[in-house]
């Protein structure tokens, strides 16, 4: 049986299936991002994170957020069972180098024109999580959080996020969102604990914290030594590596979520597995 956890007003999988690598650059293609996402609902995920941003440079926009509509009315299981969460205020573009870009858009104006659009890609009236992708520099923060909540107060979404947040961009949020604000999403994982003071955060006021990239990503190169201690672990237990760094980050508190993301159906079904393991107090204690 799967963990569930309080993320907001929902009760949905503490692992949830991160959709970004299905639609970004270096996809596998329409059929098998369908067919992942199917493989994750059926071994009982209910809690599907995608983004506004999640499609390929130059090419159609908002496709992460179609595929998982699509996903989701060709599922046979049950569909009010299942917490989806998008995030706008991001774009895309190719770089003068050929280097796939996120460009910030916060403004107000625009970011309510994202979460209607990102309502209507998904095939919803309401959206169940919506979160603010990113600051951006160009506008005050207070400006953009302010569109989040008209979106909620005109039922656009249900309850709000932020992503990619301070403490103090958590507090602005919080002042002007109220009870409304239910999670954090950040980074976070053995090589980038620089988050660890807003996941403590999260705790002490409620909020659920949500990791994306929980395995460290795969989009740059970072240092692989990180997971030894993680690598010794798992060979006692018999099972990946990736099982325990994403059971080590759910033993951080019962407001921890993770979203970790996969290219092909095999590497989400290892990751939804990590909820059932048990891991000691040592060695929680060994892996930090």
């Amino acid at each position: 049986m799967a963990l569930f956890r309080n993320l907001g007003p929902f009760s949905t999988t503490a692992i949830g299936h991160g959709e970004m690598p299905l639609t970004i650059e270096n996809n596998r293609g329409h059929e098998v991002g369908l067919e992942t996402l199917h493989a994750s609902l059926d071994a009982g995920c209910r809690h599907i994170d995608t983004a506004w941003a999640y499609y390929t440079p130059g090419e159609e926009e908002q496709t992460g957020e179609k595929l998982v509509r699509e996903a989701l009315a060709t599922w046979k299981g049950p569909r009010n069972e299942v917490t989806v969460a998008t995030k706008i205020g991001l774009r895309r573009v190719w770089g003068e180098n050929g280097e796939p870009l996120w460009p910030r858009d916060g403004k107000p104006e625009h970011l309510i024109e994202y979460g209607k659009q990102s309502a209507m890609a998904l095939g919803v009236d309401t959206i169940d999580l919506l979160y603010l992708h990113r600051h951006d520099p160009e506008v005050p923060y207070n400006e953009s959080i302010e569109a989040l909540k008209q979106l909620v107060d005109e039922g656009v979404a249900r309850v709000a996020g932020v992503s990619n947040a301070s403490i103090e961009q958590i507090d602005i949020a919080r002042s002007i969102l109220g009870d409304k604000l239910v999670a954090v999403q950040n980074q976070y994982s053995p090589i980038h604990l620089e988050t660890q003071d807003t996941l403590d955060y999260c705790a002490k006021l409620g909020l659920a914290f949500v990791c994306w990239s929980p395995l460290g990503g795969y989009r740059h190169p970072y240092d692989e030594s990180k997971f030894d201690p993680f690598r010794e672990v798992a060979a006692a237990h018999g099972v990946s590596y990736q099982q325990v760094v994403l059971a080590w980050e759910l033993a951080k508190g019962n407001h921890m979520f993770v979203i970790p993301g996969a290219h092909r159906p095999e590497t989400i079904l290892d990751s939804l597995k990590a909820d059932q393991l048990e891991l000691s107090p040592e060695e929680l204690a060994k892996l930090g």
